[in-house]
């Protein structure tokens, strides 16, 4: 039929039929589409590599129909495939829509809620954490963005920074999270596959009494760095978690710091004892209205470590060590004094050990008077050392004290 406005006005779908497609006698391969509802519309047809296809037009005026369909004969004349290259286009944009909304943040979200799920508690919270902190600047990228390039510069940097170790698992916790990507199909590569770090060695550093007092004497004259140091030393908690402390974790008389779950290592919240020294230390820090943080840095939470660890090891002449063997130092020294094992472990939030296993589901004592007498004990115990007094020596019973 020779297609005209006036010939479409009068066309009909036929009953019985959902709709009917009139072919136009001027323009080769183009037809008008009209429902049973009386809805009309323009598409064209060719033939390519032996299979017919169509193309929507939409509704149209005529002479703009002719046109477009005329536009993609023209195409078709030159060996394309009009249709087939509008689906492959459709399917990139669909394929990069997917890509760029997988972010890292995405990827570790999902990898902590399905791919952890059965993993401990404990590994659980710090592969997520570690994995987040460390590549914080490409949370926002897409996850299959992340190169090998990108995972050895920021491995080196954490390395540069006196943590071979923490390296080490952060590249082991990124292949653990990308390999079960790689099984899903989320991601075709693992990035952290054969990277050229460093086995992660067991620390076994202990710092002796004269160390400690170097550092302590080092650390003095405040700031959030001086004050977080002094802290791990009295209360063997976790670095990251005496630098994100809050006004509002503290007891009224700062008898107490309760370490909540969402910023424990292990996800488990722990009431933390603070000794006379230790309370010292937190009643000097400068509150600053609108601020939770007890020992701010300067953008949030203190990360300025590189720089302060530096500068105390050159003021203490104390090197070799990391911030994390002040935790050791204290469980040992908690040792010395004949802190019982298990007194040790509820100090140190441990829930491996004499708290892990069956004993752990069933044994829900809290040791808080022991605890808050063992974390006394060395408190005094630091203090003597600080000022070059003779240490009380060995306390084998240890009772619980304001």
């Amino acid at each position: 039929m020779k297609l005209t406005e006036t010939t479409i006005a009068k066309l009909a779908c036929p009953p019985g039929k959902k709709d009917v497609l009139i072919f136009d006698e001027i323009q080769r391969g183009l037809a008008v589409r009209v429902t049973a509802s009386g809805g009309k519309s323009y598409l064209v047809q060719y033939t390519a590599s032996g299979v017919k296809r169509r193309i929507p037009l939409g509704a149209l005026s005529l002479a703009l129909a002719r046109s477009a369909a005329a536009a993609v004969l023209g195409e078709v004349a030159q060996g394309r495939d009009p249709a087939g290259d509008r689906k492959a286009a459709a399917l990139a944009a669909k394929v990069k829509a997917a890509h760029v909304a997988l972010t890292l943040g995405v990827l570790v979200d999902q990898w902590a809620a399905l791919g952890l799920a059965d993993a401990r508690a404990s590994y659980s919270s710090e592969a997520v954490r570690a994995v987040r902190k460390a590549f914080a600047k490409q949370l926002p990228l897409p996850a299959a963005d992340l190169s090998r390039a990108d995972v050895i510069r920021v491995l080196d940097e954490i390395t540069a920074a006196g943590s071979p170790q923490m390296a080490g698992r952060t590249a082991a916790y990124g292949r653990a999270c990308y390999g079960w990507a790689l099984k899903r199909g989320s991601v075709d590569v693992n990035p952290f596959v054969n990277l050229p770090t460093a086995a992660v060695v067991r620390r076994d550093r202990v710092l002796s009494d004269p160390e400690l007092r170097s550092i302590w004497q080092a650390s003095a004259g405040g700031g959030s760095s001086n004050s977080i140091v002094r802290l791990l030393m009295l209360t063997g908690q976790r670095a990251n978690e005496v630098a994100g402390m809050q006004w509002d974790e503290l007891s009224d008389d700062l008898a107490t710091w309760t370490v909540p779950g969402s910023r424990a290592k292990n996800g488990k919240a722990s009431v933390v004892a603070l000794s006379t020294q230790a309370r010292a230390i937190i009643a000097g820090a400068v509150r600053y209205e609108g601020n939770k943080l007890v020992f701010p840095g300067e953008t949030g939470v203190y990360q300025g470590w590189g720089r302060a660890k530096d500068r105390l090891d050159e003021q203490s002449g104390v090197s070799g060590w990391v911030l994390h063997d002040l935790r050791r130092t204290v469980a040992t020294g908690l040792q010395r004094l004949g802190v019982r094992l298990e007194v040790t472990e509820a100090v140190l939030n441990h829930v491996s050990g004499s708290r892990g296993g069956i004993t752990g589901i069933y044994q829900r004592y809290t040791w808080d008077a022991e605890k808050r007498a063992a974390l006394n004990a060395w408190g005094a115990h630091v203090e003597a050392i600080a000022e070059g007094r003779e240490p009380a020596g060995n306390v084998t019973q240890l009772r619980a004290s304001a």
